[in-house]
C-alpha cells in the first residue's frame, strides 16, 4: 500500500489560518453591512416620522450609500499603504457605533450626518476585507471572494429582521446595543488577522488612482453601477411600494422577509456563481444573470404579497441581480494586480456608491410618474450593464488566450 502524500504542519496550519481568518471576514462583513439593511427596513417608519417625501428618502439612501461607497477607493489604497487589518477593523468599529443610533436619531439633520460619517467607516472596512479574502483565496479566489461578499448579503438579509423585531415590539430604544458584535468584530480582526506585508519604503502610493477608470476597470465600473441601481431599487423601493400600493403596515412582517430573503439569495447567488467560475465562462455568469433578474423582477408586480409565488420571485430576483458581482471584483482586481485595494474599491464601493446617487433621481422619478413605472425603469439598467460586462470580459479573455499563446 502507498504512502500518503505527506502535509507538513506549517501547510496545515497555514490553512486552519485561512479558515478561520475566512470565517472571520464573514460574519464581520455581515455585521457590518446589517445596518445598510436596517436603513432600508426603516424607511416607512421614518418617512410617517418626519414626513418625509420619496425624494428626501432616497437621499438619505444616497447620504449612505456616497460616504460608504465613493470612498472606497482611497480606503483602499490606505489599507495598501498603512495595513488591511488594522484600517478595516477601525471602519467596522466607527460604521457600528455611528449608525447604531440612527433608529433613535431625533432630528432630519442629525441623522443625515450620522449616515455620511458612519458610511466612511463602512468605506474602510470593504476594500481592506477584499484585499485580505484574496490574499488568503489562493486559486480558488472566485469562491473564496463570493463567500465573502456573501457575507455582506447575509447582514443586508438579517438586518431588517432585527430592527423589524425592534420595531415591531417597540424597543427601537435598545438599538444602539446593535453596536457591540461590530465592536467585538472589530476587535477580533485586529488580534486574529495575520498583518500584510508593507510596501517597500519609499514607495509612492496614488490614493486615489482615478486612471484605473480610463481603461477596462472603468467600464467594469460602469457596468456594476446600472447592476447596482437596480439592487438599490429593490431594497430601497420595495417597501415604499408595498406600503403605498398594497396597503401593507409600515412595520409589516412582509416587508422585513422580502428584504431578507432578497438578500440572503443575492448572497446564494453570488456563490454559486464563484463555484462555476472553472466551469463556465464569466461573461455568461455575469452578464446572463443580469438579464435573467428581468423576469422575477418584473414577475413580482402582479403576484400577491407573502405569496409563496411571491417569496421565490424575491429568491430569484435576489440571487440573479447579485450572481455576478463577486466574479466583477475578481475581474477588475485581475485587471489591476498592482492596485488591488483600489480596484476592489473602485467595484465594490465606487459603483454602490454612484448607484446610491444616481437613485435620488428614481426616488424624482417615483414623484413623477408613480413609483411602480419608475422602478421598472431602474431596472431596465440591467440591460445596459449586461452589454458593458460582455464587452469587457470578452476583451479580457481574448487577452488571455493570447497570453497564452
Amino acid at each position: 500500500m502507498g504512502r500518503l502524500p505527506h502535509v507538513s504542519t506549517a501547510a496545515r496550519t497555514g490553512a486552519r489560518t485561512a479558515i478561520g481568518v475566512s470565517t472571520l471576514l464573514v460574519v464581520v462583513h455581515a455585521t457590518n453591512d446589517a445596518f445598510g439593511g436596517m436603513l432600508a427596513a426603516l424607511l416607512p417608519t421614518l418617512q410617517v416620522r418626519f414626513g418625509l417625501s420619496e425624494t428626501i428618502l432616497a437621499a438619505l439612501v444616497a447620504t449612505l450609500s456616497f460616504s460608504s461607497s465613493v470612498t472606497q477607493p482611497l480606503f483602499g489604497s490606505l489599507a495598501d499603504t498603512f495595513g488591511r487589518r488594522r484600517v478595516g477593523a477601525l471602519g467596522v468599529m466607527t460604521n457600528s457605533v455611528l449608525l447604531s443610533f440612527m433608529a433613535v436619531t431625533p432630528s432630519l439633520p442629525l441623522l443625515f450626518l450620522l449616515l455620511f460619517v458612519g458610511g466612511l467607516g463602512s468605506a474602510a472596512f470593504h476594500p481592506a476585507g477584499t484585499g485580505i479574502a484574496r490574499g488568503i483565496g489562493g486559486n480558488r479566489k472566485g469562491l473564496v471572494m463570493a463567500i465573502f461578499s456573501a457575507g455582506g448579503t447575509v447582514g443586508l438579509a438579517v438586518g431588517p429582521l432585527v430592527i423589524g423585531a425592534l420595531l415591531m415590539t417597540g424597543r427601537l430604544d435598545l438599538s444602539p446595543l446593535l453596536m457591540l458584535p461590530g465592536l467585538l468584530g472589530g476587535a477580533a480582526m485586529m488580534w486574529l488577522v495575520p498583518q500584510q506585508t508593507r510596501p517597500p519604503r519609499g514607495t509612492k502610493v496614488k490614493y486615489l488612482d482615478v486612471s484605473l477608470l480610463r481603461g477596462p476597470v472603468g467600464l467594469l465600473c460602469a457596468s456594476g453601477i446600472l447592476r447596482s441601481i437596480s439592487y438599490a431599487t429593490f431594497v430601497n423601493a420595495m417597501p415604499l411600494w408595498l406600503v403605498s400600493q398594497r396597503g401593507l403596515a409600515t412595520d409589516s412582517a412582509v416587508i422585513f422577509t422580502s428584504l431578507a430573503v432578497f438578500s440572503l439569495a443575492a448572497g446564494t447567488g453570488g456563490i454559486v456563481a464563484g463555484a462555476l467560475e472553472r466551469r463556465a465562462p464569466r461573461q455568461l455568469l455575469i452578464s446572463g444573470s443580469m438579464l435573467a433578474a428581468l423576469v422575477p423582477l418584473a414577475a413580482l408586480f402582479v403576484l400577491t404579497p407573502g405569496s409563496l409565488a411571491y417569496y421565490a420571485a424575491v429568491a430569484l430576483a435576489g440571487a440573479a441581480v447579485n450572481a455576478g458581482l463577486p466574479l466583477m471584483v475578481v475581474a477588475a482586481q485581475d485587471l489591476a494586480p498592482d492596485a488591488v485595494g483600489a480596484a476592489s474599491g473602485f467595484m465594490m464601493g465606487f459603483t454602490w456608491g454612484i448607484a446610491g446617487i444616481l437613485y435620488i433621481g428614481v426616488g424624482a422619478l417615483q414623484e413623477a410618474i408613480g413609483i411602480g413605472p419608475a422602478m421598472l425603469l431602474a431596472y431596465a439598467t440591467l440591460i445596459p450593464g449586461a452589454a458593458l460586462a460582455s464587452i469587457v470580459l470578452r476583451r479580457q479573455w481574448r487577452a488571455g488566450l493570447a497570453a497564452a499563446d
